[in-house]
């Protein structure tokens, strides 16, 4: 109840300021429905997200002509896409491997030391084999993608990414 008398900070701050603190049941039921509904959309989105990414192609790309480097040489190129850096080297006579020279840690550009035959992350000394990709020591959690070559002639030809080394 308004009196005339009565001060200005009455009308601005409700003196029913506690019956405010409570929820009522519908209001409870409007969240939850409305957060359920958020949480199934986002479920949604991941897995047609996953869907899509698992369609990837992969262009065929000519990287080097055999010989062009030599035993224990090294040769960046960019696949499967512009920006993409690798790493091409000449293992043996005619023995070439390709990997991803991003860093399965933190993405850290990583680099060939033919001295020790290993691939080599300088941020987090993580270390990768040659061979097949796969951790030797440090912190990545995962070998190297791999890219596939293929020789046609004396030219080498990527053709796709391999995620995993083969057994």
């Amino acid at each position: 109840m308004k009196s005339s008398n009565d001060p200005l900070w009455r009308e601005e701050f409700s003196i029913r300021k506690s019956e405010e603190r409570y929820v009522s049941r519908r209001q409870l039921t409007k969240f939850l429905t409305l957060t359920s509904l958020g949480m199934f959309v986002g479920n949604l989105w991941v897995v047609a997200k996953s869907r899509i990414r698992d369609t990837i192609s992969y262009p065929a790309k000519w990287i080097a002509r055999a010989g062009e480097i030599p035993v224990g040489g090294v040769k960046l190129f960019e696949y499967p896409a512009p920006g993409e850096q690798c790493l091409l080297i000449r293992t043996g006579a005619d023995e070439y491997v390709a990997y991803s020279q991003k860093c399965t840690h933190l993405s850290c550009a990583v680099y060939y030391s033919e001295k020790r035959n290993r691939l080599e992350c300088p941020c987090h000394q993580g270390y990768f084999s040659v061979r097949d990709g796969s951790v030797l020591a440090g912190p990545p959690p995962r070998p190297l993608p791999r890219v596939v070559l293929e020789r046609k002639g004396a030219d080498l030809i990527a053709i796709r990414m391999q995620d995993q080394p083969e057994a």
